[in-house]
């Protein structure tokens, strides 16, 4: 099959939250899904749920399988039972809803290891749910990583248009966080993000990398990190021709990547860069799941139990992860395409 348009795979996400409503909205957006194959997954109700609080009714035809899906132009519909209605209501933390949407994510993953998926674009889902529904993880990115038997460094991305974050150590007390600030971790987000991004089609990524201590550290008077560790791993990154910059001190490093200086930070624990990023932006951000074989992204927000139903959820994040998976999943196509020739 030599079609180059990916299948991007998209899923409701959290039953109690605004998932169902965002891609009710999302399937309106219809220049999105021009250059691609989407296959929406999902139970029929839910699906008819978020339409009617989108106030928003589609007609997308019903497949029995994702190979199905490049036999047309449009979104399709791929029917699956995984919630009875009514055993989740708005805003509940619920064990059924994390199974929900275990069971959704399961199915792309295995779709996408058979090769017929590209990219996956998930609506929002809450974690303590998803534990409660048989998460055996910390978080989704490493049921992904251990389901797809990835063995190399892997990290979610946080996006804001054209500016992306990476980050050494992630959902991790804030005490532990130096314990994870490595040349090797460095050098492999450092790395990750710049090849990620030249897939999401920008060719030659500005990458730098934040300091961890105050100030930069003040020449090793306010902590040795950057001089022991890394300094060490920018020169590392720039021996292997990754043109990489840094360290510099967080605190003025996000002004000049708010002016659009640098196209990637990669930060040394979570909050560095999510509180930037949210603060530019919390109504546009993106998170793409890093070092995975295929593309996974989701909006960076959570599941907003507190306006769920109300019909009030704004699409931006949603259409932008579904923009970002699209790129990311042609470039991906046409790489396994160019392979295989």
């Amino acid at each position: 099959m030599n079609d180059s348009r990916p299948v991007i795979a998209v899923i409701l996400g959290d039953p109690a939250g605004i998932g169902p409503e965002l891609v009710a909205r999302l399937f309106n957006e219809k220049d999105l899904f021009d250059e691609v194959h989407t296959v929406l997954l999902g139970d029929r109700w839910l699906w008819q749920e978020g339409q009617r609080v989108a106030g928003i009714a589609h007609q997308l035809p019903e497949v029995t399988d994702f190979a199905a899906a490049r036999d047309y132009r449009v979104p399709v519909f791929l029917p699956m039972e995984t919630v009875v209605e009514g055993a989740v209501g708005y805003g509940e933390v619920t064990e059924a809803g994390g199974a929900s949407a275990l069971a959704l994510l399961t199915r792309c993953l295995e779709a996408a290891e058979a090769g017929e998926v590209d990219a996956i674009c998930f609506a929002p889902l809450n974690k303590l749910s998803m534990k409660k529904g048989g998460l055996a993880h910390e978080d989704e990115l490493h049921f992904f990583a251990e389901y797809l038997g990835v063995q190399d460094y892997f990290c979610e991305f946080n996006t804001l248009g054209n500016l992306w974050t990476a980050r050494i150590s992630s959902h991790v007390p804030l005490k532990d966080a130096a314990d994870y600030i490595t040349e090797e971790r460095i050098v492999a987000a450092s790395r990750l993000i710049y090849d990620s991004l030249q897939l999401a089609g920008n060719t030659a990524p500005r990458v730098t990398v934040a300091a961890f201590n105050p100030h930069g550290g003040e020449g090793g008077t306010c902590g040795r990190e950057e001089i022991e560790v890394i300094a060490p791993a920018v020169e590392a990154c720039r021996a292997q021709g990754y043109p990489v910059s840094g360290p510099f001190p967080a605190d003025t490093l996000f002004i000049k990547a708010r002016d659009g200086e640098f196209d990637a930070v990669v930060t040394m624990y979570h909050d560095q860069g999510q509180i930037a990023i949210k603060l530019l932006g919390f109504m546009e951000g993106v998170t793409v799941q890093g070092g995975l074989p295929i593309p996974i992204t989701t909006p960076a927000h959570g599941t907003a139990f507190d306006i769920a139903g109300q019909g009030k959820a704004n699409v931006g994040p949603t259409r932008n992860a579904f923009a970002i998976a699209s790129r990311m999943g042609k470039n991906l196509r046409q790489q396994r395409l160019a392979s295989q020739a």
